[in-house]
């Protein structure tokens, strides 16, 4: 029989954003399945699942539970950078390490985690670059109230700075407030050429609900005018949003009309989003190097990473981040249609290097 490795799942698939933990939880469930049907192999996952239900104050002890109650020192999980953080001094103090499949504001490395999402040299600057140049130089600037998106807006603003940009405006609300009456009348005032969006969960479905309604009242904001743009965006989301998602303008580095082979993955295109797609890549990419070395279970993740099979997966031993594929996508009939890809790109959470993305033609487009 094989041995049985328990492998953490802490995601709030219960929650002001449980559809993203919902889809990633799948595909980590997925992964744990198609592992454990793989007679090559000599072990199999036991998933040891905890749901904080997106309170904050739960992630910690849960984590914490996860790796008391059960043989995991690996756990897959977390959907938002509060949370992550809050997790880190657990995983120090009791020898666990996290995978992070979601998108995430970049400016961390930590010898507990892997970044297995896209960070912002991966998403938020060819995403801005792409609509400075099709939309013009002023833009407004919102996000949920905590790390994403105070973090990311400030790379929005250092980045409009070079750029010669301008920022008209920047407000926040809380996770799950769906108050967002003030920011429209904002947004309506000062008339912005694109608006970069980073809430998440029940606040940005009643943002693009009041924004579909205000391009119905003002034309200024009519279809093709003063696009909505996500860096989180994905088709998890697109059900509940309905038609008020309608022309959102999304970068990552998974869509189902693309579909491109992202590292752990080993050509499997059956995800309904690139929470799904990475979630279960992460678990494929751990299943990977547990099975390389005969002392894999007990490494450190660093030494984990400093494997052979880490480089061949795209896995920075230095900073944990992944070299990933970028895409540009825009809600059409309810689907993100690609319009621009760029080949696989080094994450680069620091913002180190000077870095110009290879645009590719548009290829490969499932329907």
């Amino acid at each position: 029989m094989n041995r049985i490795i328990d492998l953490g799942l802490l995601f709030s698939t219960t929650g002001p954003y449980h559809l993203m933990g919902q889809a990633s939880r799948l595909g980590a469930l997925k992964a744990i399945a198609q592992v454990n049907a793989d007679r090559s192999l000599d072990f199999a996952f036991r998933a040891v699942e905890r749901d904080p239900g997106g309170d904050i104050d739960a992630y910690a002890p849960l984590c914490e539970d996860i790796l008391k109650s059960s043989a995991a020192r690996h756990v897959v999980g977390c959907t938002t950078s509060w949370s992550r953080k809050e997790v880190i001094p657990s995983l120090e103090r009791m020898g666990g390490f996290l995978w992070y499949p979601t998108p995430y504001e970049g400016f961390e490395a930590s010898d507990r985690v892997v970044y297995a999402h896209a960070c912002p040299n991966q998403h938020l600057l060819p995403l801005l670059d792409h609509c400075f140049a099709a939309y013009g130089q002023r833009l407004y600037l919102t996000g949920s109230n905590y790390i994403w998106g105070w973090e990311m807006n400030r790379i929005a603003r250092e980045a409009s700075d070079r750029g010669g940009a301008d920022v008209l405006g920047e407000r926040y609300i809380p996770i799950g407030s769906t108050d967002i009456a003030r920011l429209i009348d904002e947004i309506a005032a000062l008339k912005p050429d694109f608006v970069l969006n980073q809430l998440i969960g029940s606040s940005q479905y009643a943002f693009l609900e009041a924004m579909a309604d205000l391009r119905l009242r003002d034309p200024v904001f009519s279809e093709g005018h003063c696009p909505i743009l996500s860096c989180n965006m994905t088709e998890a989301e697109l059900p509940a949003i309905g038609a008020a998602a309608e022309g959102v303008i999304s970068a990552g580095p998974w869509f189902r009309k693309l579909a491109p082979a992202l590292p752990g993955n080993e050509g499997r295109e059956d995800f309904g989003s690139s929470f799904e797609a990475v979630s279960h890549g992460s678990v494929m990419m751990l299943a990977r190097l547990l099975a390389s070395s005969p002392d894999a279970e007990t490494a450190s993740l660093p030494e984990l990473l400093a494997l052979p099979d880490a480089a061949t997966l795209g896995i920075s031993a230095r900073t944990h981040h992944l070299t990933l594929p970028v895409a540009i996508t825009q809600v059409r009939n309810g689907a993100f249609v690609p319009i621009k890809t760029y080949a696989p790109i080094e994450g680069d959470p620091y913002l180190t290097r000077t870095q110009t993305p290879v645009v590719l033609p548009l290829i490969k487009v499932v329907i």
